[in-house]
């Protein structure tokens, strides 16, 4: 009778792992330590690991793919994948085309990043050339507050501000302050934060097509169970150690 029932349970499970709602997760992958491809050449990063546990706190059956962030929404919204993870932040100006999720990740104070003994008067800056990754909330704020006597430089990805950022092609670049951080930290002293920090942006979540109400209620409910059991705290600062020692959400 055990043997039965045992047989039983497994047969219902497996049932359930079928029958479990696929979810395609879009991700950038060239955003450490948000996402990025591991050597193996697969995402990794916070919001993969973010990402599989809010699934399986969901019920879902989660695969990553990788999607430029240039059209990143566009493809959400034309159906090519579910969701996006991609330290997107949350505006009211996506909010016109897609939903977002609760946040996973709260406001993050945006930073610039200059090579090191590079001065700049940013109350008065002129003649400089700024560089932001486009179609941000940073290239939105450097083109509104810097784009009359300055150069914006918007480029595809973060990757190529920084190399024209260490190439002396551009002077400062306005970013995510928590990416920063970690270049910073591994530019051994070449390159440096400085000036006002910029307070934009709602804090980072799931980006998904406004039909999908039932997708966002799940992903909330996940968020929200890691909030008040600590655990998405404790994942934020194994990837964002200066964020230790909280608290971020815990309790929340």
């Amino acid at each position: 009778m055990n043997k039965f029932f045992l047989a039983a349970a497994a047969l219902a499970m497996m049932a359930t792992g079928a029958n479990a709602q696929a979810v395609r997760i879009a991700t950038e992958g060239a955003y450490a330590p948000w996402n990025f491809l591991d050597d193996a050449g697969k995402p990794a990063g916070f919001e993969v690991d973010l990402g599989n546990e809010l699934c399986k706190r969901a019920a879902l059956e989660c695969t990553f793919q990788i999607n430029e962030w240039d059209s990143i929404i566009p493809n959400l919204v034309a159906g090519n994948y579910d969701a996006i993870m991609a330290g997107m932040s949350i505006t009211d100006e996506r909010k016109v085309t897609i939903d977002f999720s609760d946040n996973y990740f709260p406001p993050d104070p945006s930073k610039y990043m200059v090579r090191t003994g590079t001065a700049l008067d940013f109350a008065a800056l002129s003649g400089k050339n700024v560089g932001v990754q486009g179609a941000t909330i940073q290239a939105a704020y450097a083109e509104a507050t810097f784009g009359a006597n300055n150069t914006i430089k918007a480029f595809e990805t973060a990757d190529q501000a920084l190399a024209d950022l260490n190439a002396g092609n551009v002077d400062v670049i306005l970013a995510d302050g928590s990416y920063l951080a970690e270049i910073v930290a591994g530019s051994s002293g070449s390159l440096e934060i400085t000036g006002p920090d910029v307070m934009i942006g709602g804090g980072v979540g799931v980006g998904l097509r406004k039909a999908d109400d039932d997708l966002e209620g799940k992903l909330n409910a996940a968020i929200g169970e890691m909030k008040k059991d600590g655990s998405l705290d404790a994942l934020i600062i194994k990837w964002f150690p200066d964020k230790a020692p909280g608290p971020i959400f815990a309790g929340g």
